[in-house]
């Protein structure tokens, strides 16, 4: 029998046979044998210089695809393991407990046992991530088992890369039945550091909780996966392959996204703007996934120049960084806004895209301001809300500021609990258009996500509008101008959230208990200090579109000024518990509109710490991240 000839495939290949022709791979390299017939698969481990670990490369004949027929799936025994709840967005561990031995696999099984089969049987799913580390192995994961529970195909980005909103859109475009969405959101990535995997369902947004509720009842009882036996899937490049009734589409990540940006925004607007001479501004993208979008809008749509778009690469490990758009995180972006020669517009994103921080020259613009600045100049600024928006919403910890602009503008107002699913529900019942939450997530109907990108096209879209007809050398109206202006018509609403990050979770367990304690004898008009108390209660949400209700979602201290502090524990993290204290403060004298938020806020962040007795339970003296 004649020796079969060897080419190498992947990204890695290099390193081991430099003289050999490849194609980069997102998944594992392979070694692709051309035999007269077909040699079982195997694996085996080379070292490579590059990656400083070691690759797996598969083996396997190239003949032609498996028919229908040929179409095998494997049934795996499998048992519980612990620790698979989700929590607002998704499941979130770190990398090591997801590489256990079949970890992730038993979840997306629990959520295909979870899901009606007409949902996904001979169906069509999206499959994308932030590009973090562990994503190429997990695809591969996800892949075979869709195929192996009869999921007729699978659109997956390119290199394995699509943004949350990204992901979204696509779902909405393409009439998909769901989509994975591999990231662990602003949580840093790495070996030693987070994974996270997410469902979303046929109109874009976050499978609600009686879908989550029961895929963590599933994991409890999982006793075996269905795995399609086909091999790794070619992700670097554009294009269909199929193993008999199932089917993989690579497809470009952001085509379909930049054309949904381009039906909301007037883009020829913003290139009048980003084209000037006397206006610049700048992108992080925290070499997170929005660098992969980065280029194809703001340069190559827009018009900007290239250098305004800094860590734009996405990398497994986000160059070592945290990617969180906040003023701690994103420091490098807020060193370069307030120097002297400043940008006149500075914007980051997170990890997978759906959360953004904007920044003027030498100004910082909350998000709790943002949405409501962007709602109240998008029926002028964004053609999307030529007719005026169908309602506006906040999460309960957002300050009021929103709530503001939706009195002046006679709008339908809703406040829900922290995470996006809540905006969905809303969305799809024609009475919501513009949302957002203070964490630094601002989003629209457009899609069923938050979206960072979008909000920094908002933010460019009423720049350009309120300077549309200035001549170049005239002064422009800048962020700051906008910001204030925004004051002067609503008030401001003074606003910060202290974050306590990975603390105990029994002491912050406690300290949430004690609080709820104070609350249950708490009384109308009871002094705290200067303030006097309007009411305290655990914040409980009944959904008005389906009824369902929503509890134990933040204690809340509102006082008769229109002053509160609310304390919440975070869902978003994948190890001990982080604790946020929000306070906010109504401010209508425009001669107060300039003081620095910490100052105007320290008797109340006082009155918080006081209150909760947060040092005494957890031994945290400072905050890890002030907003």
């Amino acid at each position: 029998m004649t020796a079969p000839s060897l080419r190498l495939e992947g990204s890695f290949a290099l390193s081991v046979l430099p003289s050999t022709s490849i194609s980069p791979l997102i998944a594992a390299p392979r070694v692709v044998a051309a035999a007269p017939r077909p040699i079982p698969l195997f694996r085996r481990s080379l070292p490579s210089p590059i990656s400083r670990r070691s690759c797996w490369f598969a083996v396997k004949a190239s003949s032609a695809p498996p028919t229908a027929e040929e179409l095998k799936i494997s049934t795996i025994s499998t048992k519980p393991v612990e620790g698979q709840k989700t929590g607002t967005s998704g499941l979130r561990k770190k990398v090591k407990v997801f590489q256990e031995e079949n970890y992730l696999a038993n979840w997306i099984q629990a959520l295909f046992n979870s899901l009606p089969p007409e949902d996904y049987k001979g169906g069509v799913l999206v499959l994308g991530g932030d590009g973090r580390y562990f994503n190429r192995e997990a695809a591969q994961i996800i892949i075979k088992i869709a195929a192996g529970n009869g999921v007729g195909k699978i659109l997956v980005g390119r290199d394995g890369l699509m943004s949350t909103p990204a992901v979204s859109a696509v779902i909405r475009k393409r009439g998909a039945n769901g989509g994975f969405i591999m990231s662990a959101s602003h949580n840093p990535g790495g070996p030693e550091y987070d994974w996270g995997i997410k469902f979303n369902y046929s109109s874009g947004q976050p499978a609600p909780e009686s879908i989550t509720d029961k895929i963590y009842g599933n994991t409890l009882s999982i006793s075996e996966i269905k795995i399609a036996d086909i091999p790794d899937v070619d992700l670097s490049s554009l294009g269909v392959v199929t193993y008999g009734n199932f089917t993989v589409e690579v497809i470009d990540p952001v085509s379909d996204y930049l054309e949904l940006m381009e039906n909301v925004f007037d883009f020829e607007l913003i290139k009048g703007l980003v084209s000037r001479p006397d206006f610049r501004f700048t992108f992080d993208a925290m070499h997170a996934v929005t660098g992969a979008y980065a280029k194809p809008i703001f340069v190559d749509r827009l018009g900007a120049s290239l250098d305004c778009i800094s860590n734009g690469v996405p990398l497994e490990d986000f160059g070592h960084g945290h990617p969180d758009p906040n003023l701690t995180y994103a420091k490098d972006l807020v060193k370069i806004m307030y120097s002297e020669d400043a940008p006149d517009f500075g914007a980051a994103s997170d990890g997978d895209g759906d959360r953004n921080m904007i920044l003027g020259r030498g100004f910082f613009i909350t998000p709790s301001d943002s949405v409501a600045i962007i709602a109240a100049n998008a029926e002028e600024a964004i053609p999307y809300f030529k007719d005026g928006a169908k309602g506006l919403a906040r999460s309960m910890p957002t300050s009021g500021a929103l709530d503001r602009v939706a009195s002046k503008l006679n709008l339908p107002f809703f406040e829900v609990p922290t995470g996006w699913k809540f905006f969905g529900n809303l969305m799809d019942a024609g009475k919501l258009s513009i949302c957002g939450e203070e964490s630094f997530g601002t989003g629209s109907d457009h899609i069923r996500e938050k979206d960072g990108i979008w909000a920094v096209l908002a933010w460019l879209s009423i720049i350009a509008y309120q300077n549309k007809d200035k001549k170049v050398g005239e002064k422009l109206v800048s962020v700051a101008d906008i910001a204030k202006e925004h004051w002067t018509t609503y008030g401001r609403n003074f606003f910060s959230r202290y974050d306590y990050e990975e603390c105990e979770s029994e002491g912050a367990n406690k300290m949430m208990e004690y609080l709820r304690d104070v609350i249950s004898k708490t009384k109308s008009g009871e002094k705290y200090g200067n303030y006097t108390l309007q009411f305290a209660d655990d914040f409980t949400y009944k959904d008005p579109v389906d009824g369902s209700v929503a509890s134990k979602q933040g204690l809340r201290f509102v006082f008769t000024d229109g002053s509160r502090i609310i304390y919440r524990l975070s869902g978003t993290g994948s190890a001990g518990a982080t604790i946020r204290i929000y306070i906010e403060q109504f401010e209508p004298d425009v001669s107060k509109h300039g003081t620095d938020a910490q100052t105007a806020l320290k008797p109340l962040i006082g009155l918080a710490l006081s209150i909760s007795k947060l040092s005494e339970f957890t031994g945290r003296e400072k905050p890890t991240v002030i907003t």
